[in-house]
């Protein structure tokens, strides 16, 4: 009996954890595509980034693909994952600041310099770590860019 409190109580926490994760996650499809998308382009940022700051390795395949795939994603339309009214003031899973309609021209120009990026850095990844550094700058930039004006900060 006394191994199975331990047991239990780790199956008791996995639930609770496994649930308020489930509570932080949006209802919303707009809001649950953004974010996926989100997590996609921080998995090829990891990839690059890791390779720039010497934590990983630097491999031309890895790079290149991570840098094609930040590409393709900058290309998908995601004019309908951003529908008024799905900020963090109405949806607390989301960290979108209500400015982002307010200035939405500015959240474009943003998103076209990052696509830019995501190009420059396609083109330099494959080459050596060296053009992988100097295209890192750029596109990290374009990422804060817009997070800086238009995210909320971590609670």
């Amino acid at each position: 009996m006394i191994k199975k409190i331990p047991a239990v109580a780790a199956g008791l926490l996995s639930v609770a954890v496994i649930g308020s994760a489930i509570a932080h996650e949006s209802e919303n499809p707009a809001v649950k595509a953004r974010t996926s998308i989100m997590q996609l382009y921080a998995f090829n940022l990891g990839t690059l980034g890791g390779m720039a700051k010497g934590e990983v390795e630097y491999d031309a395949e890895a790079a290149t693909r991570a840098a094609n795939n930040l590409v393709v994603l900058t290309q998908i339309d995601q004019s309908a994952m951003w529908p008024a009214g799905s900020d963090n003031a109405s949806d607390p899973s989301t960290r979108a600041l209500p400015a982002i309609w307010e200035n939405f021209p500015d959240v474009s120009a943003k998103g076209q310099a990052m696509a830019e990026a995501a190009v420059a850095m396609q083109a330099a990844a494959g080459q050596d770590v060296d053009a992988l550094k100097a295209a890192m700058g750029d596109l990290g930039g374009s990422c804060s860019a817009c997070h800086k004006a238009y995210r909320a900060p971590k609670d």
